[in-house]
């Protein structure tokens, strides 16, 4: 894929905050797509996987017959963005969820189900970002926490791009990276920053 070109980008369409990621992708130089059939896999260079429910979007990934097909294209190298919900399903490892829940293993963490909701609240807070907001100029990035996950640990081959800067959830992981696999807790979706979706392009274009 050259520079220049725009990839076709999924968006998993079963639940959470769909039209918002088409959105962002496609004004981050993308073709943007809905995935509900594990035929539109084979159609598309990279994947974002939004927030919801885990436990749902699972069972939902099951239903649709995508579970198995999505997890070897990850397997296979997709290139994969995950959201608040997304990360969990992305991540090898969860605490505090159903035992009957599946996950996509292509994120080498341990993730912690509704770590911002239930013991530190829903929040917004100003993020430095590796990659996005190191650059000469840049400025924070807002972050917006919805009964959010956080990283609880990682292995070798994980890069940590965010923290939480202070408060309660002090030091927190928030965003990572292992090759092309991407996931946030928060949800850039929401607030008109395009900079983690314009990130993620750039990583399908490479």
């Amino acid at each position: 894929m050259s520079a220049g070109s725009r990839p076709r980008i999924g968006v998993l369409a079963l639940q959470g905050d769909v039209r918002e990621h088409v959105h962002a992708l496609e004004a981050s130089g993308a073709d943007a797509l809905p995935i509900r059939r594990r035929s539109e896999l084979d159609e598309i260079d990279g994947i974002v996987i939004p927030g919801g429910e885990s436990t749902t979007m699972s069972k939902l990934l099951g239903i649709f017959d995508l579970f198995d097909p999505l997890a070897e294209r990850l397997s296979d190298g997709l290139p994969a963005y995950g959201s608040c919900a997304g990360m969990i399903m992305l991540a090898s490892t969860i605490l505090d969820t159903r035992p009957d829940a599946r996950h996509l293993d292509a994120l080498d963490i341990t993730v912690r189900r509704n770590a911002f909701g239930r013991q530190v609240e829903s929040f917004e807070t100003d993020l430095d970002f590796v990659g996005i907001t190191d650059r000469a100029g840049a400025q924070p990035m807002r972050a917006v926490f919805i009964r959010a996950p956080w990283v609880e640990s990682i292995s070798p081959d994980v890069e940590v791009l965010a923290r939480v800067p202070e408060g309660p959830a002090e030091g927190r992981i928030v965003a990572v990276r292992q090759g092309n696999v991407l996931a946030t807790s928060f949800h850039p979706e929401v607030t008109g920053d395009r900079r983690v979706h314009e990130y993620f392009v750039q990583m399908v274009r490479r």
